[in-house]
């Protein structure tokens, strides 16, 4: 698609984000958890689901089923097909009508990427952990060890519930919003490119890097706190708001912040990791 944007026929306004720990000990038994232990460097999160996890979670391996694979030039986490997401669903026990808990040991950088998909597919009560593992376990709940499998689930889901933008879009965007860079600002400045071809960033994009959207807890900040940090990045009301970050991950956790200050964002899943994979594409580097 040129320019292509997917826009919804509704958005993901006033739909609830986030359970708190003492929310979800009391439901603890009426949910589906999924932990999505994954990270740069690590994202192989078995071995630590294995070792401790919250009761009853399912394992959720990010890159292969929160993600297709394609050539470079489609990033490296393009979104997976409906067909193949509803096969791991399914997988993971989750029915229609269930409330989904997601949660991380990192601040929900990666849950979000679950978040966002399982909202995408028309799952209509998806929630992440606030403060995610770190939270359970300071507040001092137990955790099981070992594989969790269940009983598998008949989840349908759909497709397109959520905006999008491609790369033509990503690139035109800063001349009709705000353009959001959620990796850390040594990358968007081009000081450092750890994982992609190119150092830099989008022309036009503002730094916003993901980590803060968050409070020293590891739990999101307030509201009334998202909106200012937003509205210093130069968000206004009524604007169009899209987000982007190294590979369409934790760009999902910018939209979840945004929902929260209660503004919506549309995903630029390829992300950095597509566009520096072009290279007719244009590259500014420096501070916003």
């Amino acid at each position: 698609m040129n320019g292509a944007e997917r826009r919804p026929a509704h958005s993901i306004s006033g739909v609830t984000v986030t359970v708190s720990v003492p929310e979800l000990r009391a439901r603890l038994n009426d949910v589906r958890l999924l932990d999505v232990r994954w990270q740069l460097g690590a994202p192989d999160g078995r071995p630590a689901h294995a070792a401790g996890h919250l009761p009853g979670a399912v394992y959720v391996d990010l890159e292969s089923t929160l993600s297709a694979h394609g050539k470079p030039e489609d990033g490296r986490h393009p979104l997976p097909d409906r067909e193949s997401l509803q096969d791991a669903v399914r997988a993971w026990g989750v029915n229609d009508g269930d409330t989904v808990v997601v949660y991380d040991a990192v601040g929900n950088l990666a849950a979000a990427r679950a978040w966002w998909l399982l909202r995408d597919a028309g799952l209509a009560d998806v929630l992440l952990l606030d403060g995610g593992l770190a939270a359970w376990t300071a507040a001092g709940h137990p955790l099981e060890t070992g594989e969790v499998t269940p009983s598998p689930g008949t989840a349908t889901l759909t497709r397109g519930e959520l905006p999008t933008v491609d790369i033509d879009g990503a690139a035109g965007w800063p001349a009709r919003g705000v353009l959001l860079d959620a990796r850390a600002g040594e990358r968007y400045r081009g000081e450092v490119e750890p994982m992609d071809p190119q150092a830099g960033h989008i022309p036009g994009a503002v730094s916003a890097p993901t980590s803060e959207n968050l409070a020293e807890d590891g739990t999101f900040l307030p509201a009334d706190e998202l909106r200012a940090r937003f509205a210093d990045l130069g968000v206004r009301p009524g604007d169009e708001v899209a987000v982007y970050c190294g590979s369409g991950v934790t760009a999902a956790h910018t939209i979840a912040a945004l929902r929260i200050a209660g503004i919506d964002g549309t995903l630029y899943p390829g992300s950095w990791s597509q566009w520096s994979n072009h290279p007719d594409r244009p590259v500014a580097t420096g501070p916003s």
